[in-house]
């Protein structure tokens, strides 16, 4: 450790004898304009495929290899594997995916992200400018949004380019530094130096791409070998890791393990190649030398290599790896499992009968998501804790995707053979699918409330906050009934959910009057009369819309 100490320390004092500020200044600039194109390419070509990222997870991750597919495409699209994983903990979190599919999702992540290293293997630095004008002109003249997401995508091509040529230029004068010619030495004979200095950096950029990009600038400009840059290279994937790892923070116990499935994955993979240098070194020479590939190719080709055999090797153990994680991070997975559990299209043409009743226990899982999201609401307006305005944010989302899947079920049902009364129970599904997607769409606006109240100090008194207190209450009390009385067909619980959302009308018009009173007496700011209004008027709505339900189960009767 004492060398490796002494060896930095002779390349600081050897970046004193050179132009210091013009090395800094170009590497710097050069990391930043690379990472701002690697951000700008991903943005345009995540718009140009129609943003269903979450949908391509959701969807084709049935089973470990198709999760890897899914993992590949998704993070070619948006040219960061990081990204693909934050996206993957937070479908975890949410419980759309299991811990199992994340892993493969993530190993896919792994294999996508070589991508970005062989479009930097075509050397099309000198072409950067006229690129980055392309790019500008679309986004500048154009106002059509297919051509500006293009001009997004051409402009960060461009500007990561442009960004590894100044990189490449500030790096030079490193050519003349014996102590960083002593490093690269040092790291040729102890690859965990390598691998370290590879794992730090990353970590620091938060980057792999632009860190590989950088290490194919040292290799080109043969500022390091093939025996010093691949150490380094496996250090890069691990580095890589921390943005799914920071993601986890405070999130589940089932995402905290899927950031934990990243770092094992690379952390194991870069021990087996480790184990395996010499002669996976010799192979990516013999690659080199046969197909006459430039040193940036040769690099790209050894993370390819490297992600897709790590893998292929993996894959067959997802069990065993969801156990180690399991038993890593040890605690009970809270997450509730938001996809759609009862539509099975096969009943459509079976028995329309069974689907009608496999949509209506879907309906009552996505009420109950919606009485939890205002119980979550509540809790955020007493506590003022992050958390349980983000757990409602994620059961606003799951609410929306059942929505989605409940009525595209419900369509296709329609078409199929049904009784009168069938019929009439498949209406008053579709029209409470809809009430119960307002409610959430309600208890977010109530959420964003909190929020604004919280970031402009707006306080509202202590017997504003009773009365809504009272109001919450009441209204929640109110949908669960409404719901009992969908699940019951009972009749009688339909009437007094009536008399509730009557209660519930009196309530908020009586609010109003005492909110008018306090403003007359100077209890209360304006700001803070807006917020508490707009937050009676949203219970209200919800009130509303159980009242609803009620009355559909009810019909004529009341």
């Amino acid at each position: 450790m004492d060398g490796v100490c002494r060896l930095l320390l002779n390349v600081g004092v050897n970046l004193l004898e050179i132009d210091i500020q013009k090395l800094l200044f170009e590497f710097i600039g050069g990391l930043g304009i690379f990472l701002i194109g690697i951000k700008y390419m991903g943005d345009g070509l995540q718009k140009s495929a129609g943003d269903r990222l979450r949908d391509i997870l959701d969807r084709f991750t049935t089973n470990p290899v198709m999760g890897v597919l899914a993992g590949i495409i998704v993070t070619v699209l948006i040219q960061s594997s990081s990204g693909t994983t934050v996206i993957t903990v937070g479908l975890v979190s949410a419980g759309f995916m299991t811990l199992r599919q994340a892993i493969g999702v993530i190993m896919g992540a792994n294999i996508g992200t070589t991508i970005t290293a062989f479009i930097i293997g075509f050397d099309v630095g000198e072409y950067a400018l006229p690129i980055i004008a392309v790019g500008s002109f679309l986004l500048f003249f154009f106002k059509n949004k297919k051509l500006q997401n293009w001009g997004q995508v051409f402009f960060g091509f461009g500007a990561l380019f442009y960004g590894l040529e100044l990189m490449s230029g500030g790096m030079k004068p490193l050519r003349t530094m014996e102590a960083f010619h002593d490093l690269t030495v040092n790291m040729s004979s102890n690859p965990l130096l390598g691998v370290i200095v590879g794992t730090i950096f990353t970590l620091i950029v938060q980057s792999s791409s632009a860190t590989i990009g950088i290490l194919q600038g040292l290799f080109a400009d043969s500022l390091i070998d093939i025996n010093s840059a691949l150490p380094v290279l496996f250090g890069d994937n691990i580095g890589t890791t921390i943005t799914a790892v920071l993601a986890s923070i405070g999130a589940s116990v089932a995402a905290k393990r899927a950031a934990a499935t990243h770092v094992l994955f690379n952390l194991i993979g870069t021990a087996i190649f480790l184990v395996l240098l010499k002669p996976f070194t010799s192979f990516i020479v013999f690659l080199q030398s046969a197909w006459s590939l430039d040193p940036k190719m040769t690099i790209a080709f050894a993370h390819g290599i490297f992600n897709t055999t790590n893998t292929l090797i993996q894959l067959p153990f997802v069990a065993v790896l969801a156990f180690l994680v399991t038993k890593i991070i040890p605690g009970k997975d809270t997450v509730i499992e938001y996809k759609a559990k009862h539509l099975d299209p096969i009943f459509i043409e079976q028995s329309p009968s069974i689907a009608l009743g496999q949509a209506k226990e879907e309906v009552l899982r996505m009420g109950e998501f919606a009485i939890k999201g205002l119980e979550e609401t509540y809790q955020f307006l007493l506590t003022k804790q992050p958390k349980h305005a983000k757990n409602a944010y994620q059961i606003e989302d799951a609410i929306n995707n059942l929505d989605r899947k409940i009525t595209n079920y419900l369509i296709e049902l329609s078409s199929a053979s049904l009784s009168d009364q069938e019929s009439e129970e498949h209406n008053m599904l579709m029209d409470t699918v809809r009430d119960i997607e307002r409610v959430g769409d309600h208890f977010e606006n109530l959420i964003e409330l909190v929020e604004y109240k919280m970031a402009t100090r707006v306080d509202i008194t202590e017997s504003a906050i009773d009365d809504l207190k009272y109001m919450i209450e009441l209204t929640v009390s109110t949908i669960k009934e409404s719901l009992a009385a969908l699940d019951q067909n009972d009749k009688d619980i339909a009437e007094k959910v009536i008399e509730k959302e009557e209660q519930i009308d009196k309530l908020e018009r009586k609010l109003r009057k005492q909110h008018i009173l306090r403003l007359n007496k100077g209890l209360c700011t304006g700001q803070a009369g807006i917020v508490f209004v707009d937050i009676i008027s949203n219970l209200e709505r919800i009130g509303d819309h159980a009242v609803n339900i009620a009355e559909a189960v009810a019909g004529d009767q009341i």
